[in-house]
């Protein structure tokens, strides 16, 4: 499951809407939608993510988050370290494989670091 599907899950069910209902509203198949919540399908587009948004009437600070996830929920990610130095390429190939063995508290310690590495380089 993706970030954005798990969000897109919780909303559903926080309000009591199945699926099928929300497809319909959406002009999406009830497949696709399932698709997206269970990370069979590439992030959603822009225009879907504003459909959502407007579906939930979510504002604010919570529909940046749906866009932010959305645009973080590719399910199968390709890393082009080509021009970057030996270590980086290291780093996306230790992650590929070991990614799966990783507790979440640890994968979440590691967005972190990244995070707050990526924080004092601004």
């Amino acid at each position: 499951m993706t970030p954005f599907g798990a969000k897109m899950r919780a909303l559903r069910r926080e309000r009591g809407v199945s699926q099928k209902d929300m497809a319909r509203a959406l002009g999406v198949s009830a497949a696709y939608l399932s698709a997206l919540e269970h990370g069979r399908r590439g992030a959603p587009g822009w225009a879907l993510v504003q459909k959502i948004i407007g579906y939930f009437n979510v504002i604010w600070d919570d529909a940046e988050e749906l866009e932010r996830l959305a645009e973080t929920s590719h399910p199968r990610v390709i890393v082009d370290t080509s021009g970057l130095s030996p270590v980086a390429t290291e780093l996306a190939n230790l992650l590929a494989a070991s990614i799966g063995r990783l507790e979440p508290d640890q994968i979440r310690s590691l967005i972190d670091q990244v995070e707050a590495a990526l924080e004092k380089r601004r």
